[in-house]
């Protein structure tokens, strides 16, 4: 079901909290880790569930370019606001893109496979309008933030969690295997404790930043090469000899 306005209002305004804000911070690292030998000029990517555009505006900044897309009018609207010009936005579903084979260089789906009804599709989906590769990042089924402040709440009307499926890595790799085969991956998570560790301290927000097995934080992130092996991205070509 897209959310409406008034959800879209709350996960907005939940990204301008502290912890939202910490949270984001957390994320994007790990992300920026995972994605770091991949090439950028030139190279279209796709966010698959771009939502209101947070991770679709650091794809841009790292220089990707973005296109997006969602199920929520509402969302998309944010995203927009959010990106202006910059990025080419469409309403659709994670199962069914409306784009050709290998369109895209890479595709990101980031915390969208929580809410498909078909998270196995979507995986098989972004791999055919990718042709070099994809990352997918995940909220973990057995983190400590899920047991303790998830689980008892995700059923709750007004949650943003309610009706959402977290996935623990084993799913996720099993996911992966059944939608497109085995392939090279890279996977790692951040946010290991339970969230009262979450804090801008010093010892906190490295304890919190850790690049740590997919299976321990609360945010894990799987990188996808579809070429074999992992992208690289090309090493500087000198016209002349370069000087000392």
């Amino acid at each position: 079901m897209p959310w409406n306005d008034q959800q879209a209002d709350r996960y907005e305004h939940w990204f301008t909290t502290p912890l939202g804000q910490f949270i984001l911070d957390r994320e994007s690292r790990l992300l920026q880790r995972l994605v770091s030998t991949w090439p950028r000029r030139r190279q279209g990517l796709l966010d698959v569930g771009c939502g209101a555009g947070h991770f679709s505006h650091m794809f841009w900044e790292w220089g990707f370019d973005v296109s997006g897309i969602d199920p929520s009018p509402a969302m998309l609207k944010r995203a927009r606001k959010r990106m202006g010009d910059r990025v080419d936005l469409r309403v659709g579903v994670a199962e069914h893109l409306p784009y050709d084979d290998n369109e895209f260089d890479f595709v990101s789906l980031i915390t969208v496979l929580e809410f498909c009804n078909d998270p196995q599709a979507a995986i098989a989906e972004a791999t055919r309008v990718a042709r070099k590769g994809l990352i997918v990042g995940f909220l973990n089924r057995h983190s400590l933030y899920y047991l303790t402040h998830v689980r008892s709440r995700k059923s709750g009307r007004d949650s943003l969690w309610a009706g959402s499926s977290w996935f623990s890595w084993w799913e996720m790799q099993r996911m992966i295997n059944a939608a497109i085969g085995r392939q090279w991956l890279l996977a790692k998570s951040v946010l290991p404790g339970p969230v009262w560790t979450w804090r801008r301290l010093p010892l906190f927000k490295q304890a919190c930043g850790l690049l740590l097995p997919p299976y321990v934080g609360t945010f894990a992130a799987v990188r996808i090469d579809l070429l074999g092996g992992p992208a690289r991205t090309p090493l500087m070509a000198w016209k002349t000899e370069p000087s000392m």
